[in-house]
């Protein structure tokens, strides 16, 4: 899936209506994620065409763009569905602004610490292919049973990633 902020220029021009297809093409998904999120109610259709053709706003395909990435954030379903419909749910502007700034933040905070996680995995997973190199040009002959025996994987501070996935199992 694209990153829907750089795919914002592919919007259509204002008051264009949009079938399934040219949401699923817009959004870079299927026509039946398109269905999926028209189905759990987070998008709905403007009007249906002559020939029973559902027509989308535009502002229906931010909708799917935004739920789309923030399912890919790791956002369950019903916390999108949450998020969409908060506003509505609160009696004064200021009980919906601070509910969704205390929602967002904690949302954020998630994010900080996956984002943490995948790069310290990230580093991990280069140092990895980095030692990786070094065993492409190995000519010791009893492959795989020499690894055991091997200087470059006898090191001490080899990735934990190369230790679980090129140590031979037990």
């Amino acid at each position: 899936m694209t990153d829907s902020l750089t795919s914002a220029i592919e919007q259509p021009a204002c008051g264009e209506l949009l079938t399934t297809g040219d949401m699923a093409r817009l959004s870079d998904s299927t026509l039946r994620t398109v269905r999926f999120y028209e189905q759990e109610g987070l998008i709905e259709p403007e009007r249906r065409s002559a020939c029973g053709h559902r027509l989308f706003s535009g502002r229906e395909l931010m909708k799917l763009q935004l739920a789309l990435d923030l399912r890919e954030a790791g956002l369950s379903l019903q916390n999108i569905k949450d998020l969409f419909c908060l506003k509505s749910d609160c009696d004064c502007p200021e009980e919906a602004s601070q509910r969704m700034s205390h929602v967002l933040t904690e949302q954020i905070d998630t994010m900080q610490q996956k984002i943490a996680k995948l790069r310290k995995l990230r580093e991990e997973l280069t140092a990895m292919v980095s030692v990786l190199t070094e065993c492409q040009s190995c000519d010791e002959g009893n492959f795989p049973l020499a690894c055991e025996k091997c200087d470059v994987l006898g090191s001490p501070q080899l990735p934990r990633a190369l230790q679980v996935l090129w140590h031979e199992s037990e």
